[in-house]
């Protein structure tokens, strides 16, 4: 992560973020109504008070961010410089999540810890949720566990489990949907279970 600039500048830089990578989005007036903007500038202020001690303060901000935009970022995690969350909803990111600059988040991502029953065996204050690192990429669904690694320029693909590190510029994919032909028997237990699975059995 770069150096962070004052305030003001870096909530000007979040705002022409919107207008470069939201295709939908024309001028920076329309930028302000983005869906996730406000959590992004609360977090910001939330942040920076969550590092002078005033905790109460930070989480009652995050949390009204939370209850008004569907983005739970607590205020202890570190975001970078033109982090950009696209639509936002369910998007959550922990305490210890570091994520870089230029970093990419698409709706229902999770930065998350692998668990109380792992986390309360941690030293105080390690690390227990990921470290996204510069120009990374986060899918849709996509859960990065734990206080694992995302190196530079990564890609974490739609509806991914990472639970280990992520080389620089590497591609992390889940399985894409399976076309069945119209009328086709399945033929193996593997077609079978796909085809139960897909109706909605489990």
């Amino acid at each position: 992560m770069s150096h962070q600039p004052g305030l003001l500048r870096t909530l000007r830089e979040d705002l022409d973020v919107v207008v470069e990578r939201d295709p939908s989005v024309r001028n920076r007036r329309e930028a302000l109504l983005h869906p996730a903007l406000p959590a992004l500038w609360t977090h910001r202020v939330a942040h920076r008070l969550h590092r002078r001690g005033w905790r109460l303060t930070a989480r009652f901000l995050a949390r009204g961010a939370r209850r008004a935009t569907g983005v739970e970022v607590h205020p202890g995690a570190v975001l970078g410089r033109r982090v950009f969350i696209d639509h936002g909803a369910a998007v959550v990111i922990g305490e210890t999540a570091e994520v870089g600059d230029d970093v990419t988040i698409y709706h229902q991502v999770t930065l998350g810890a692998v668990g109380w029953w792992s986390d309360v065996k941690r030293p105080d204050g390690q690390r227990r949720h990921p470290r996204v690192g510069n120009g990374v990429v986060l899918g849709t669904n996509a859960t990065v566990l734990g206080p694992v690694t995302v190196a530079d320029h990564a890609v974490i693909g739609a509806q991914a489990l990472v639970n280990k590190d992520v080389p620089a510029r590497a591609k992390v994919l889940a399985p894409t949907a399976v076309v069945r032909p119209h009328g086709r028997e399945p033929r193996l237990m593997e077609d079978l279970f796909a085809t139960t699975a897909s109706a909605g059995s489990w």
